[in-house]
């Protein structure tokens, strides 16, 4: 498999995680919908890190490289890395909290900043001749 298949299929994923996001929104299961919405733009980081040759067994690590190879630098908004916090956040109170869910609020929140990231993504990847 070449790079950009690769980086094309972590692609698809996350474009099927917002998908799968609307529908569990739609059956009220919010707590999922965060779930899928961070996995979204988690793979989205993902395939920009594997652009430079970059892999981290955590979730920690991904979001602290996201910003380090791609905000700091400049080649991406701070509004991004933001974004992927609040979504790794919110996804470990929907993941392992029992009493304090999440709303459909946060979900129609987190949905727009999730397609906005993928969004962002796919450009950067296609200005840059990756896909």
């Amino acid at each position: 498999m070449t790079l950009a298949e690769e980086i094309l299929g972590m692609l698809a994923k996350a474009r099927r995680y917002l998908h799968s996001a609307e529908v569990l929104r739609q059956q009220q299961d919010f707590d999922s919908a965060v779930s899928r919405l961070y996995y979204a733009m988690f793979y989205a980081a993902e395939a920009l890190l594997l652009t430079r040759g970059q892999t981290f067994s955590s979730h920690r690590a991904v979001v602290s490289a996201f910003a380090q190879h791609f905000v700091k630098s400049g080649l991406l908004s701070k509004e991004l890395h933001q974004w992927l916090r609040e979504a790794f956040e919110k996804r470990q109170i929907s993941d392992y909290e029992f009493l304090n869910g999440m709303g459909e609020a946060d979900v129609l929140d987190l949905q727009v900043k999730a397609e906005r990231f993928l969004g962002q993504t796919e450009i950067f990847l296609k200005d840059n001749d990756v896909i």
